[in-house]
């Protein structure tokens, strides 16, 4: 006689039917990223990517990974994964992109409780979009339902991007000399950094993100969590142009500090004039809950530029006019010079 509990991998909160409907489901949004050079379809145990760089003279691969950060605890709370899903491509191709490269394939990877198929779709989706708006072809990722390590309705997301750039173009900051000028580009809030200070702020300003309106009328919801924005086709312009261009900063966490000093040899220094720029209304409205010290304030968040471009005053121009061909509103916020103090001063 068998006493024994019969038992299934659904018993213990894994349905692998419901993990084959969802790859069902995502497959047209990740088709609808596919570069040519993309031999492989969803579903296979590894993506396949045949790269032609017959057009240059020394091909760098160049990789990033990175994740949404705490940021994905509001963006449950408010019901947003497809903005997850932006956020997750847009931290890693901007990292790219702050090299002058090209970003070719993408990755993800999808860890939750239980399968909520509806929402881990948004997720794939924002991804997908992502990845178009960056001719970068999404060739694979892992849903990973994992029952008792993730609360109900919670979830995590990793992003992993391989992109390419040509040697001789490569913007690695080596070039950067006193005189060049700083030309700031505008972000869409806060991204994807700062957040712990952000939900510590809300909390203490017993705020209401679905009803408080900003200055400039949108609700809170809309500005405080807005997608990280993709800075990709204004720097592929931005190298197609034939700029003279010696650093770009993706501005991250650290702010407007570790985001410039990693880029500048020991005898060199910036400064940032910070009334150059609008303060966006997602972060006078989070601000005004506590009182944050300025430098802290450039410090956790990106304050309204979300990446940077450090170029000679003569090429200044021509760039602003690509940048702003690609949809992007510039600033001009800075300049290099010899290092006689600290690496970042913020004035204005």
């Amino acid at each position: 006689m068998n006493d024994k509990q019969s038992l299934s991998y659904a018993d213990c909160g894994v349905d692998i039917d419901a993990g084959n409907a969802f790859v069902g489901r995502i497959k047209q949004a990740v088709n609808s990223t596919m570069r040519p050079e993309v031999l492989s379809g969803l579903g296979g145990f590894g993506g396949l990517f045949k790269p032609d760089f017959s057009d240059m003279e020394e091909p760098v691969l160049v990789s990033g990974t990175d994740g949404v950060g705490t940021k994905l605890l509001l963006l449950q709370e408010y019901d947003k994964p497809h903005v997850a899903g932006i956020d997750a491509v847009a931290m890693c191709v901007n990292d790219l992109a702050a090299l002058g490269a090209t970003p070719l394939f993408f990755l993800d990877y999808l860890a939750t409780g239980k399968l909520a198929g509806e929402t881990l779709a948004g997720v794939v989706e924002g991804i997908s979009d992502a990845c178009r708006t960056c001719e970068c072809s999404l060739v694979g990722g892992e849903t990973a339902e994992m029952p008792g390590m993730y609360a109900p309705g919670h979830y995590d997301i990793g992003g992993f991007c391989v992109g390419v750039v040509d040697r001789p173009k490569m913007v690695d900051g080596s070039k950067i000399t006193a005189g060049d000028v700083i030309i700031g580009v505008a972000s869409n809030g806060p991204h994807s950094n700062g957040f712990s200070m952000v939900r510590k702020l809300l909390e203490l300003g017993e705020a209401d993100l679905n009803n408080d309106v900003l200055s400039d009328g949108r609700k809170a919801v809309e500005g405080v969590l807005s997608p990280t924005r993709l800075y990709v086709p204004a720097v592929n312009a931005l190298m197609k142009s034939g700029a003279d261009i010696h650093g770009f900063s993706h501005i991250t966490g650290g702010g407007m500090f570790d985001n410039f000093e990693r880029l500048l040899s020991d005898d060199l220094a910036v400064t940032i004039d910070v009334s150059s720029w609008p303060v966006p209304p997602a972060f006078e409205y989070l601000l005004g809950f506590a009182d944050v010290e300025r430098d802290e304030r450039y410090r956790t968040f990106n304050m309204g530029i979300g990446f940077a471009v450090i170029l000679p005053e003569s090429e200044a121009e021509q760039v602003e006019k690509v940048l702003k061909d690609a949809g992007e509103t510039t600033y001009r916020m800075g300049s290099v010079h010899q290092r006689d103090g600290e690496p970042v001063t913020l004035i204005g």
